[in-house]
């Protein structure tokens, strides 16, 4: 009997501890937020993570009447946001605004990257993309196929440019060098803004970018699109074909997304995802998105898109496997 009492005890005490703390937690996310937010972006100034950022934070400012201020920490693919994010109190003072490379890519490259799972509370997709192949005006590159000619015809001779070891231009090239047995040496950058500089120039033959930063280049001239990685062309350059149409298919497309520290409140993880998808769904930020190249994501709840993180970290870690990329 005194056993049963005291089993009865412990879990109405457990019971009322769980109250109290969730009590607490809605008490915490009704005053939240009552300060700055901090929103850490992986990249530098002038990329597509830095546009799309600066835009959802001055729209979530607006909504919750308190500032969300960018805070670029480029370099090492992502690695240096990530970790300053998943070090940060759990409090919604402090997010993280990332590309899928960063997240589910690093996992399977750096061996003191954060479990994108364990580490981060996955808030909402913001966009999905493909990213483009450019090569520089000054070499006679249009498609993959001339692509292959030149470079076999100065074996070892050619550098192209990424946005950062294991990001996904990087593994996205070394998977198309592997199919089409060429080598070229990778030049990593700290964003896609240096690698476009470097290919208008000619310093780069070819490289890797966003396509939301960089249209004003491509349409220029400045820089020549021969290829789209994803399984579809993009609606600004529909007469530049994806990989796969060229021979090299690489199907996997990247995306853009909102995270918050493991721990954060459910309630406060639910509130931002619902502020975020409303903001995608407006016409001004669909306009604004649509005028950056980067369609709409899909309006996903925070477990779909865990489900995502979930299902294309697998995906990009064999991807860097059969590219022979090891962690470190």
């Amino acid at each position: 009997m005194n056993t049963r009492r005291q089993w009865l005890a412990a879990m109405l005490a457990l019971t009322a501890s769980s109250i109290a703390s969730s009590m607490a937690f809605a008490q915490d996310n009704e005053g939240w937020p009552n300060r700055p937010v901090k929103l850490v972006v992986a990249s530098a100034a002038g990329g597509g993570t830095d546009t799309l950022a600066r835009l959802l934070a001055e729209q979530l400012g607006s909504v919750f009447g308190k500032p969300f201020v960018v805070e670029n920490k480029p370099g090492a693919n992502g690695l240096i946001a990530s970790e300053t994010v998943a070090a940060a109190n759990p409090d919604g003072y402090t997010l993280l605004l990332t590309y899928a490379g960063a997240m589910v890519v690093n996992p399977a490259l750096y061996t003191r990257a954060p479990d994108p799972l364990k580490r981060f509370e996955p808030i909402a997709q913001i966009g999905s993309f493909g990213n483009l192949m450019v090569a520089s005006p000054k070499v006679p590159v249009h498609n993959l196929n001339e692509l292959v000619a030149y470079a076999r015809q100065r074996p070892g001779q050619l550098s192209y440019g990424s946005w950062g070891m294991g990001s996904g231009g990087h593994l996205t090239m070394e998977s198309f060098l592997k199919k089409a047995n060429l080598a070229m040496v990778h030049a990593p950058y700290k964003g896609t803004a240096a690698v476009a500089t470097d290919v208008q120039s000619g310093l780069l033959p070819v490289g890797w970018v966003d396509v939301s930063s960089q249209i004003g280049l491509v349409k220029a001239g400045r820089l020549v699109p021969i290829a789209v990685s994803g399984s579809s062309r993009l609606p600004q350059f529909p007469n530049v074909p994806t990989m796969g149409e060229q021979g090299y298919p690489f199907p996997t497309t990247s995306w853009y997304g909102m995270f918050a520290p493991a721990g954060t409140s459910g309630a406060l993880v639910e509130r931002l995802n619902k502020e975020v998808v409303r903001a995608i769904a407006t016409p001004a930020f669909r306009d604004r998105l649509t005028a950056l190249n980067l369609p709409v994501a899909p309006a996903l709840t925070p477990a779909q898109f865990r489900k995502v993180v979930a299902d294309d970290t697998v995906a990009w870690q064999r991807i860097a496997q059969d590219a022979g990329v090891k962690p470190e």
